[in-house]
C-alpha cells in the first residue's frame, strides 16, 4: 500500500471514530463473503461494518483520541462496526449473529469515550433498545402524574365528603335537640285526670 492510500486510509478511520457514536471490534476468522454480506445487512442504516488493518487503524484511533484499552484489542483478523445510531441495536446484530455464527469473534468497543470489553459489549447487547427505554419512562411518568393527579383530586372530595358528614351530623343532632325541647317539660309527670 503505497503511502499516499495509507494516509487516506488513516483518515478515513479518524473520520468513522470521531463521527460515530460507538465502535464494536470484531474478529471475522473463517467468515465467507456471503456472511459478511448478511452481517452488513443486518446490522442495517446505523452502522457500517468494515475490514481493517491493524497498524492504521491504531494510528487512526489513536489520532482520533481513542483509548489504548481499545487499540490493545487490535490484534488478528479484524473488523469495526461503526454505529452511527442506537449502539444497543448494533450490539444486539453483531451478538446475534455471532450466536448464529460462532465465527465471528465481538473483541470488545468503543463507546462515547469508554473502552468496553467483550463482556460489557455483550451486557449492552442485553439492554432494551433506546425507543422501548423512553417508552417506560414515559408510562412511569405517565403514572405518577396520574397519581399525583388522583391525590389532588381526592383532597377536595375527601373535605367535601367531610363537609357533608359534618352537616348531616349537625342536622341530626338539631332535629334531637328541637324533638326534645318540644315534649313536656315533666316527660315523667302522668297528666291528671
Amino acid at each position: 500500500m503505497a503511502k499516499a492510500e495509507k494516509a487516506t486510509a488513516i483518515a478515513e478511520l479518524k473520520s468513522e471514530f470521531e463521527g460515530s457514536n460507538g465502535a464494536v471490534l470484531t474478529e471475522y476468522r473463517g467468515l465467507t463473503v456471503a456472511q459478511l454480506k448478511e452481517l452488513r445487512t443486518n446490522l442495517g442504516a446505523n452502522a457500517k461494518f468494515a475490514v481493517v488493518k491493524n497498524t492504521l487503524t491504531k494510528i487512526a484511533a489513536a489520532d482520533a483520541g481513542v483509548d489504548e484499552e481499545f487499540r490493545a484489542l487490535l490484534e488478528g483478523p479484524s473488523a469495526i462496526a461503526f454505529v452511527t445510531g442506537d449502539v444497543v441495536e448494533a450490539a444486539k446484530g453483531l451478538r446475534d449473529f455471532a450466536k448464529a455464527n460462532p465465527l465471528l469473534v465481538i473483541k470488545g468497543g468503543f463507546i462515547d469515550g469508554k473502552s468496553m470489553d467483550a463482556g460489557q459489549v455483550g451486557q449492552l447487547a442485553d439492554l432494551e433498545s433506546r425507543e422501548v427505554l423512553l417508552a417506560k419512562l414515559a408510562g412511569a411518568m405517565k403514572g405518577s402524574m396520574a397519581k399525583a393527579a388522583a391525590t389532588f383530586n381526592a383532597l377536595p372530595t375527601q373535605a367535601a365528603q367531610l363537609a357533608e358528614a359534618l352537616r348531616a351530623k349537625r342536622e341530626a343532632a338539631g332535629e334531637t335537640a328541637e324533638a326534645v325541647d318540644a315534649a313536656p317539660a315533666d316527660a315523667d309527670a302522668v297528666p291528671a285526670e
